[in-house]
């Protein structure tokens, strides 16, 4: 039972990985295997995170001192970013019980 927890455990542990980088939209890079280049500052009252993809900045995230980080996104690649409260596209994977105890 316990190889069994192990493999399903190193099985999602990509995608677990995966979940915490923001994805790369095509408009900025073709390359699917690409890393984003993040580029942290820290202020007095925030910490500014800049994401950018072959020297394109796509992707601003700001994480206030107090109070819950937001994004500014450039989805079209035009430069103009717009605001989101969260990176959640509201895709829900459905979920089966396999085992109980």
């Amino acid at each position: 039972m316990r190889k069994t927890i192990l493999f399903l455990a190193c099985l999602f542990a990509p995608l677990a990985q995966a979940a915490d980088q923001p994805p790369i939209p095509p408009s900025v890079s073709d390359d699917t295997t690409a890393q984003p280049e993040v580029t942290i500052t820290h202020e007095a009252a925030q910490t500014v995170e800049e994401y950018r993809a072959n020297g394109k900045l796509y992707m601003i995230k700001i994480t206030p001192k107090h109070g819950l980080p937001y994004y500014l996104v450039d989805d079209r690649g035009d430069g103009k970013f717009s605001r989101h409260e969260g990176l959640d596209s509201g895709l829900r994977v459905p979920r089966w019980t396999l085992f109980s105890f």
